[in-house]
């Protein structure tokens, strides 16, 4: 057997080391494992890390089939934008309910029926492809139930990380589990595009993201959550409006969600992909899978940098200056006309987006009760639902009007002044210096 001194030269084989991990008399070599390796040492990270690796992977493959296919279809935008407006709309009226199931019941169950949710929308998606349908329609209602599963994915998985790893490793977690999900943020979309264009159509796509899901799913019965048990609550509108009173309350918390909202909400160029891969870039499905991959790439190397070398100080600032970033390298996307160009300044799009990222979501995790945390992420979760999909149907509507390099441009000048108004509307965010547990964390 491997001793556990050498699991990190070994590539940290979590579950393989599982029962030794636990065993008294290993317990000394564990303890400094553990102090060696940090966030990396616990299984159930580990588990849920892979779980949510794959169902990234699954979805990110799935748009690009989806966008694609859709665009081939119909030729036009604004149907581009209506595939992100059936995903957002179910969270509009379930995100309450979703947060409030996930503070009640138990959030790895919850994370199963959503996992097996996943598996039936790809399952449906391959289905109308087999059978030769080409009515966005179906597609669409697809889609629809695809929202209503990532309405109660996203705070039952948000609420269930802090459970698997002390507070003092949360903010490692915290990016590296944002890296593990921008790889397959760089991996789906690539991937996506060479099996559709292998493939000569979404089939091969969906069915690799139908068994991707089937292994999260699988991950994810494996994880033994150590979270002790909470009240259980009727939910009530005083209840289910708690998450809502939360950050209405903490200024930090709404500001930084907010922010993050509005600034991909108009500065948000992916539902456009398509467009540019196919008439402007002049690129094939390939092409669409580079462009859906470069932002992630930037993530990635963003995430693994702050997991090594993590804000110290002056964290509000340093996320408003990212976010800036972010609206100059959209509008930089938008006029140009090289694919190089193009991939560069996406991959910027990513690096500086990753900062708010992982600034707010420490943020909002740190200055929240662990019995809140499901509803407080479903109210972060209808903010980042507005900015993704409705901020895709957004670009898709001003592309339908103006053009589509007009869209992205004027959606990068938008961000650039939602940035100056925040920075004044919320002094308690341009504040903010180091990122560390509050007394709400436990």
């Amino acid at each position: 057997m491997i001793p556990v001194t050498g699991a990190r030269e070994w590539g940290l084989p979590f579950v393989t080391f599982y029962r030794l991990w636990h065993s008294r008399e290993h317990m000394g070599e564990r303890e400094r494992f553990l102090e060696r390796t940090g966030t990396f040492a616990y299984p159930d990270l580990a588990l849920y890390q892979v779980a949510r690796f794959f169902i990234v992977a699954a979805l990110e493959m799935q748009s690009v089939a989806v966008g694609w296919q859709v665009y081939e279809i119909t030729r036009r935008p604004l149907d581009l934008g209506l595939v992100g407006l059936a995903q957002f709309l179910p969270g509009v009226f379930l995100f309450l309910v979703a947060g409030h199931a996930a503070d009640r019941h138990d959030r790895r169950r919850l994370l199963n029926i959503c996992y097996g949710g996943f598996i039936l929308c790809s399952g449906l998606l391959l289905a109308l492809t087999v059978r030769g349908s080409r009515s966005v329609h179906f597609i669409y209602l697809v889609l629809l139930l695809l929202g209503a599963v990532r309405s109660f994915n996203w705070p039952a998985s948000r609420a269930l990380l802090p459970e698997l790893v002390p507070a003092e490793y949360f903010s490692k977690a915290i990016a590296w589990n944002a890296t593990t999900l921008q790889a397959a943020t760089i991996l789906g979309p690539a991937l996506g595009g060479v099996l559709y264009a292998a493939n000569r159509g979404p089939g091969l796509v969906y069915g690799t993201a139908t068994a991707a899901s089937a292994i999260a799913l699988v991950a994810t019965l494996r994880i033994r959550s150590r979270s002790e048990s909470r009240p259980a609550e009727e939910m009530t509108l005083h209840t289910v409006m708690a998450g809502f009173r939360y950050v209405w309350r903490e200024k930090v918390v709404l500001g930084s969600i907010s922010l993050d909202m509005f600034a991909v909400l108009l500065g948000g160029a992916v539902a456009l992909l398509p467009v540019y891969a196919s008439e402007i870039l002049k690129t094939g499905p390939w092409g669409l899978g580079l462009l859906r991959s470069a932002p992630g790439v930037g993530a990635a190397v963003m995430a693994i940098a702050l997991g090594k070398w993590p804000i110290r100080g002056r964290a509000g600032l340093i996320m408003l200056w990212c976010v800036a970033g972010f609206g100059v390298f959209t509008i930089l996307f938008g006029i140009s006309r090289s694919l190089l160009l193009s991939l560069l300044s996406l991959l910027l799009v990513g690096a500086t987006d990753m900062v708010s990222v992982i600034v707010r979501a420490i943020l909002v995790q740190f200055a929240t009760p662990d019995a809140m945390r499901g509803r407080v992420n479903a109210v972060d979760m209808l903010f980042i639902g507005a900015s993704n999909e409705l901020g895709e149907f957004e670009s898709g509507l001003t592309a339908h009007w103006f053009g589509t390099v007009p869209a992205v441009v004027l959606g990068g000048v938008g961000t650039l002044i939602v940035i100056g108004l925040w920075a004044w509307l919320f002094p308690e965010l341009r504040k903010v210096d180091q990122l560390h547990p509050v007394d709400s964390v436990r």
